[in-house]
């Protein structure tokens, strides 16, 4: 099992959402809430606030990239065979509507092949609501460590 699947499963949601920041303090700017993380799957949590506004009052751009990629790599990590690492290597990005509420990032990867080395497209979609309003692809490179 992963440190950090083991992490969240120990510390719980609450705790291992205030730790995060404290392991890559990026992700705090978003102040995220991981609501679940298991293998091919992971939903990340933030709410719609000031810090993370653009200029005409919606989430912005890269707040909805972050958590992209906090959901991504936490299941890229609770999901890669044992002995592997990961790094994200690229993100393609599609903004589908205006993000004007809170934010539910999910990372899907049950149709993932987590046994490869190599390239490994993630799919997120970020939602409000129901509403998608975000769409990412991120290359993890996956190698033995």
């Amino acid at each position: 099992m992963s440190q950090m699947l083991q992490m969240f499963q120990q510390a719980g949601a609450a705790q291992f959402s205030a730790m995060i920041g404290q392991v890559a303090p990026y992700f705090a700017s978003i102040a995220p809430q991981m609501v679940e993380l298991r293998p091919g799957y992971a939903e990340v949590h933030f709410a719609k606030r000031r810090e993370v506004l653009n200029h005409i009052g919606t989430v912005h751009a890269i707040a909805l990239c972050n958590a992209a990629e906090l959901a991504a790599g936490s299941m890229t990590d609770a999901s890669i065979a044992p002995g592997c690492r990961w790094i994200p290597k690229g993100m393609t990005v599609q903004y589908l509507a205006k993000a004007d509420g809170d934010i539910r990032a999910v990372a899907d990867g049950s149709e993932v092949d987590w046994s490869q080395t190599g390239d490994i497209m993630v799919p997120v979609m970020a939602y409000v609501g129901e509403k998608p309003v975000f769409r990412a692809e991120i290359t993890m490179y996956v190698s033995q460590a």
